[in-house]
């Protein structure tokens, strides 16, 4: 039996939920603390999420994937792969990030949930880094003292 590989990290935002969902899926908020990557996507199921960034005046694509589930303002699912990787582009080979959002004591609660390790590529290696990294814990941060502010 394969060993589940997930990395989760949670963090109550003193913000309303539609300002965190914003946050999540509005490239103007995600370049804030995406490492300058904007997001964009329709986010309807089956629709690309390709994430954007500018690097020595050059458009490129460090993160692309496909919205998987969503549940507007509430739940969003994508598949993540790192184009650059050595890695074959095949859907075994991708990442699955998880956003679930609820009410707790008037606060936000942001849970993301990142998976898939087993199944991919190089995932124990993958995984190891996302742990060694903390995980989503500082992008989580990040976002907290956006809308806080």
């Amino acid at each position: 039996m394969t060993k589940e590989m997930k990395v989760e990290n949670t963090v109550l935002i003193n913000a309303p939920m539609a300002k965190v969902w914003e946050a999540l899926t509005e490239p103007s908020w995600t370049k804030k603390y995406m490492f300058n990557c904007a997001v964009e996507s329709d986010w309807t199921p089956g629709s690309p999420v390709i994430w954007k960034m500018q690097h020595e005046g050059k458009e490129i694509i460090p993160v692309k994937g496909l919205v998987e589930d969503i549940i507007p303002g509430q739940l969003l699912k994508y598949s993540v792969i790192d184009p650059g990787m050595d890695i074959a582009d095949i859907p075994e080979n991708y990442l699955h990030v998880t956003y679930a959002l609820s009410q707790v004591n008037g606060q936000t609660e942001l849970k993301v949930i990142q998976d898939g390790y087993e199944h991919a590529a190089k995932g124990e290696e993958r995984y190891q880094e996302a742990v060694k990294g903390g995980g989503w814990r500082s992008i989580l941060a990040v976002i907290k003292e956006l809308l806080e502010k």
